[in-house]
């Protein structure tokens, strides 16, 4: 891979490198031969995608039946500080497994794993799962990661593994501040998602500090917090992207100054791509696009997609396309609602998907216009900047 951020170390820290369940994909899908093994059959994990309450010396591997596993990692994640879980892959090149001690209980573990079978096409699978959180406990999950650099589109989004009855106890001991100072206010989506933004974008360069104070609050009768800790991130330069779907381009701006003008291909017709504003969430240099995962059955399933950007939580990628005739991008739309660049097999830093890719952070922003599609939701993905101020304040239980 072409860059530190690709490094596997680096990656598994925060921007993340490979995913099983991704989204959508463009039209012109290559054919692989006989019925697509799904990712399951081709790396398979334990514990299962979304396993909860593992114990802290619950069991963990990663295996292949055909082939052999390249990389693997396994990292806690969302916490004041990713460790990653020391492991080794066996001689064969058939398994890993950890050789180091105990999970932390109360914690977020994600399993990222990339596998050659014996005909040499190349798979990646990404799962995550949560251990024990002790009985009449509660954690609040969070993003951005501690440290991280974002774009200014970012927003703290707490999600709780228990439902939160009073709203306002929880959302009063988690303190959220800049410098320079701005005014942050926060919203609830439902009883276990609570999310803090300002009125507008970040300016580059403001540092935010989220101060959890989360111990004994209590959240519902008998269910009591176990955080206290202080976390942070800064926000780096200014980058929006505009995605014309009508027009099949992409105006990439930094600072308020146009950086490029380039040919995309967004959602056909049976599946348009969203409208409104959406947050870089999670990178990766290579994933795996299922259509079965986000319900488009077997119409497509790609194992190696380069240089994804996820924009959504039900599966908006803006992603490199190597399997499309390069005269699509900037004349049709042919995607199952991603957002499509020109590249190569393997990605490349020198197509438009790596450029892209090497200039984007967690945290910019991608708005599209002019698709025949609503408004994204704004609890889909990091989507509410799609929502006025006045309506995010009120979302908040200390109005």
């Amino acid at each position: 891979m072409r860059r530190a951020r690709a490094a596997l170390a680096a990656v598994l820290a925060g921007a993340g490198l490979i995913t099983g369940l991704a989204g959508c994909t463009a039209g012109g899908e290559p054919v692989f031969g006989g019925k697509p093994r799904s990712p399951q059959d081709a790396i398979r994990i334990v514990p299962e995608n979304g396993a909860k309450d593992i114990r802290a010396d619950g069991r963990i591997e990663v295996s292949v039946a055909d082939g052999r596993l390249e990389r693997v990692g396994v990292v806690r994640v969302e916490d004041a500080d990713q460790q990653e879980v020391t492991g080794r892959i066996s001689a064969d090149g058939r398994s890993w497994r950890p050789d180091g001690g105990p999970l932390r209980l109360a914690a977020k573990y994600t399993v990222d794993a990339v596998a050659v079978d014996g005909r040499g096409r190349r798979s990646a699978r990404h799962t995550s799962f949560t251990t024990v959180v002790p009985e009449h406990r509660f954690i609040g999950y969070f993003k951005p990661e501690n440290r991280s650099t974002v774009g200014t589109g970012m927003i703290v989004s707490f999600s709780f593994n228990r439902p939160v009855a009073d709203r306002a106890a929880v959302e009063r001991a988690i303190r959220v501040t800049s410098q320079p100072p701005v005014e942050v206010a926060g919203h609830w989506f439902g009883a276990q998602r609570l999310d803090f933004r300002p009125r507008d974008y970040w300016k580059p360069g403001t540092r935010v500090g989220v101060d959890l104070r989360l111990r004994d609050v209590e959240a519902a009768p008998g269910v009591f917090g176990i955080q206290h800790k202080a976390v942070g991130f800064t926000v780096g330069r200014s980058q929006v992207s505009t995605v014309d779907a009508e027009q099949h381009t992409m105006v990439v701006r930094r600072g308020g100054r146009v950086l490029a003008k380039v040919p995309v291909s967004a959602g056909a017709l049976k599946s348009t791509t969203y409208n409104g504003k959406m947050v870089v969430t999670e990178l990766y240099d290579v994933t795996r696009m299922d259509g079965r995962t986000v319900g488009f059955g077997g119409e497509y399933d790609i194992p190696d997609v380069p240089h994804a950007m996820r924009l959504t939580d039900s599966g908006t990628f803006l992603h490199g396309n190597y399997w499309a005739p390069p005269e699509t991008f900037g004349s049709v739309n042919t995607s199952h609602g991603c957002i499509g660049l020109r590249d190569v097999k393997g990605g490349s830093p020198d197509t438009p998907g790596g450029w892209f890719f090497d200039r984007t952070l967690v945290g910019d922003v991608v708005e599209v216009v002019n698709s025949r599609d609503r408004k994204v939701a704004p609890d889909n993905g990091l989507g509410g900047w799609n929502m006025d101020w006045t309506r995010w304040k009120a979302g908040s239980a200390l109005r």
